[in-house]
Order: structure tokens, then sequence, then C-alpha cells
């Protein structure tokens, strides 16, 4: 999808980062996480993984915020990623309505649960920080549409690992898009759970 079939506003932003042409990931990835399908979005870095994460959440939720409950889930490996990608998140939502909140385990999960509930369209935060509010019953998930994992390498952890597993098993409808410079055999192994019927997108 070229960036000229993207919502008005991401555009604007794009041309402020003077952002004018698609990186060759894009350009194939883009097209096929619009569709729907569950995707494992593979490219080195500076290959335009992160940029691509952002815009086809905002293009998924249509660049407004609706109802209270988190539309899109963004998993990354740590409280310095989270910040990093709330604050890009920030940037590309200035001139639209959505609401952006970002967790992390430092932050204590009794004020997450709290700040989530006043409404929230998109939820970043990091696997065992996320996997607690799922046991407290903190995030209501009927209305996600999307929940894609950024630089997915940390999963290799064990506890990350673990905690992912968990969460995607308490959500019973979603598209799944997961963010890494190569394939490996814990990321293919997901293909049995949640990734079912997984495209496999490259430069």
């Amino acid at each position: 999808m070229p960036f000229k079939k993207l919502n008005s506003n991401l555009k604007e932003t794009l041309e402020q980062l003077e952002i004018t042409t698609p990186t060759p990931l894009q350009i194939n990835s883009i097209p096929v996480i619009k569709s729907g399908a569950n995707v494992y979005c593979l490219g080195p870095k500076d290959s335009g993984k992160t940029t691509t994460l952002i815009l086809t959440t905002l293009q998924k939720l249509k660049c407004e915020a609706t109802g209270n409950t988190p539309r899109a889930v963004i998993l990354v490996e740590n409280k310095e990623k989270a910040m990093q990608l709330y604050d890009q998140f920030l940037f590309y939502t200035k001139y639209n309505s959505l609401r952006v909140y970002v967790g992390y385990e430092e932050l204590h999960v009794d004020v997450q649960k709290s700040e989530i509930f006043e409404g929230i369209d998109i939820l970043i935060n990091t696997p065992k920080s996320m996997n607690k509010l799922f046991l407290l019953n903190g995030v209501n998930t009927a209305e996600l549409k999307i929940f894609s994992i950024d630089d997915a390498e940390f999963l290799v952890q064990k506890s990350a690992y673990s905690a992912l597993m968990s969460i995607t098993q308490s959500i019973k409808k979603s598209q799944y898009v997961i963010y890494a410079e190569k394939m490996n055999p814990k990321l293919e192994r997901f293909e049995s759970f949640f990734m079912e019927r997984a495209k496999i997108v490259t430069e």
C-alpha cells in the first residue's frame, strides 16, 4: 500500500518526517498486514519495521478513538523500548484522537488497571506486566483488532515466551503481527498456536 493510500493524518506526519518513499519491506508488508492476515514481518535493522508497525496500527484503527477498551496491543522487551515506542506513537497521533497508553513492570499493575479503565485505544506493554494485567482482569480484549510484537528476538527468553503464551491463550480473536530481523525456532513455533496460517514477509 503506497503512502498515498494512508489516512491523511498519517501522510501529513510522514511529510513532516520527510519520509516520502516506502522501504522495500514496507512495500511488501503493509498490504499483507492491511489484509488482516497473521504476519511475520522480517527485515534487518533500519528496514522500516517499527514505522510499519505504527502506520498499520493507526490505519487499522482508522486514526479515531472509539469506546474504552484497547483495540491494539503492542508487546516490547522492556521499559526503555516501551517508552521509545510510546514517544513515536505520540508523534504520529498528534493530529488525531487516538489514546495511547504505556505500561511496564516498574509501574504498579493496580495503577495500570485504573488508568486503562479510563479508556484507551492502543496499549504498549512488556510481556510480564501485560500478563499480570490479564491475570487480574485488567484488560478487556473484546474489541482487540491487532496484536503486534516489536523486535521479537527477546522472546527467546523463557519468561517472556511463557508470558506471551499465557496472554494469547486469553485472547479470543485478533490479528497477530510479529516483527523481527529473522525467523528463529521459537518464533516459528507460534504457528502451532496463535499465528495460524501466518504469512512471512521480507524485503
